[in-house]
């Protein structure tokens, strides 16, 4: 409790841009683009915002009031109110342990396509071998790992007040207007291939926007859905521990209920404007095909769009849409390490300080590691899912598609059937008329959620496909 009297965001704007910052990341900008352009358009939008005002809502807020109404960070909280659950925390620590492993070395990869365009050597990222050459050599991606890790620890270094409330409150208004200003001039864009096909930014949009029903059958609409639920662990920051950090430094005075939804509000705008930004300048150079591109949108396919881009306005865009994309990086990256720091300053009893430096050199050395998977430690293996992966992906399924569904899971069994939804209501109408959606948090929290959690569990560890064809 010492951490906490110490620690704390000077009000509700201060934690609602710091959670919207770990929100806001590479997942909205990068990974919600590319999952709906594959999955649909505007039938991907559609079930995604039904997910986030029904699930989104109630996992949220569930961290948030966790960690307030303890005061105690992912470790310690679910054990303070059941000792019997406190694995339940050391689930959770794993989550982001695992995440800033890999995370540092993405953003490292940011770092160098930033400095690329800034020299002006553009017309280099958008060659075909590229980013395969840049990933699989030893020393680069290391050093620009190192950049990136360094400035996160720098800013975890100053504190709660200081350092991630003062960082978020300066990126995330002019991380908005970039991601703005990109998407309005994606629209405008026109190009004639050499087939004499005239494509728009606009037509671009209205393949975002308008669902896309062909061939859709149950199995392709349970993908979409498990890709939805999966984007929304990714984009909310829910069970990782991180919102229930933050919901520690928040005070009693702040309506939970108003930062729930500015919350979720900011960073499905963000995510549905990345959209906007991205898709309709992929498909405007690149057509449908473009669409299909996947992870590698951002390294492979955007520096493609952006060298197709006559003139200097190419590079521009290059440079204003990277450096969005590090800041976007940082304050995810940052929500990250400051949740490691605050669970070890209680396990160590070590200071801020102490922890930060720690914390920064484990993960540097884990990183290294994980840079060396595409070249000195290269292998392939395939992931119960089916899908093939190398260290940093083995990495990100265990934190992203087996950990957090069963923490998510568990999450809820634990408070909708041990200490009972009303635990969590009592938290969220302190400060406020009320708990204005409590009706549908229950239902969430008690039958909803886990039943989908259940499915997603079993889609990621590749037992859901073994049940159905066992029923057919």
């Amino acid at each position: 409790m010492e951490n906490k009297k110490k620690s704390s965001f000077t009000g509700s704007l201060g934690f609602v841009l710091a959670a919207a910052g770990s929100a806001v990341g590479v997942g909205n900008i990068w990974r919600f683009p590319y999952l709906a352009a594959r999955d649909g358009g505007g039938l991907f939008l559609l079930i995604y915002l039904v997910l986030v005002l029904t699930f989104g809502f109630a996992l949220l807020a569930t961290d948030v009031a966790i960690g307030r109404k303890t005061g105690q960070n992912a470790w310690n909280a679910f054990g303070s109110i059941r000792p019997k659950w406190g694995f339940l925390g050391k689930l959770t620590f794993l989550v982001p342990v695992l995440i800033m492993t890999y995370y540092s070395v993405i953003g490292g990869w940011i770092v160098k396509y930033a400095t690329i365009y800034l020299t002006g050597q553009g017309e280099k990222a958008a060659g075909d071998s590229y980013f395969m050459d840049f990933i699989t050599s030893k020393a680069s991606p290391i050093v620009f790992m190192l950049i990136f890790l360094a400035i996160t620890a720098f800013i975890v270094y100053g504190g709660v007040e200081k350092g991630v409330e003062k960082f978020s409150r300066i990126v995330m208004p002019g991380l908005l207007l970039m991601i703005i200003g990109l998407a309005v001039y994606s629209l405008t864009l026109s190009y004639t291939d050499a087939e004499g096909v005239t494509r728009t930014g606009l037509q671009g949009l209205k393949v975002y926007l308008v669902p896309d029903f062909t061939g859709l059958t149950f199995s392709r609409f349970l993908s979409i859905l498990l890709d939805a639920m999966s984007q929304l662990f990714f984009s909310l920051s829910v069970s990782m521990g991180i919102m229930i950090t933050f919901g520690s430094y928040v005070k009693k005075d702040v309506n939970l209920n108003q930062s729930v939804t500015r919350i979720q509000l900011f960073d499905t705008g963000v995510a549905f404007i990345a959209g906007v930004m991205v898709i309709p300048a992929v498909y405007v150079f690149s057509g449908m095909g473009g669409m299909t591109q996947g992870p590698s949108l951002m390294f492979v396919s955007l520096p493609k769009v952006f060298h197709s881009i006559p003139g200097a306005a190419g590079t521009i865009v290059g440079v204003v849409f990277f450096l969005m994309i590090l800041f976007a990086a940082l304050t995810s990256c940052v929500s990250i390490m400051e949740t490691l720091v605050a669970n070890c300053m209680h396990i160590f009893k070590k200071n801020r300080k102490q922890m930060s430096l720690l914390i920064g050199v484990l993960s540097a050395a884990a990183s290294i590691i994980i840079c060396l998977g595409y070249n000195v430690f290269y292998f392939e293996y395939t992931l119960p899912n089916g899908q093939p992966a190398q260290l940093l992906d083995i990495m990100d399924y265990i934190s992203n598609s087996f950990l957090m569904p069963l923490i998510s899971l568990l999450t809820c069994i634990f408070v909708g059937w041990v200490i009972k939804p009303k635990w969590i209501a009592e938290e969220m109408a302190i400060a406020s008329p009320g708990f204005r959606r409590e009706g549908l948090y229950n239902f969430m929290v008690r039958y909803a959620a886990p039943v989908i959690m259940l499915i997603l569990f079993l889609q990621s560890t590749g037992l859901l496909g073994r049940l159905i064809a066992l029923f057919q």
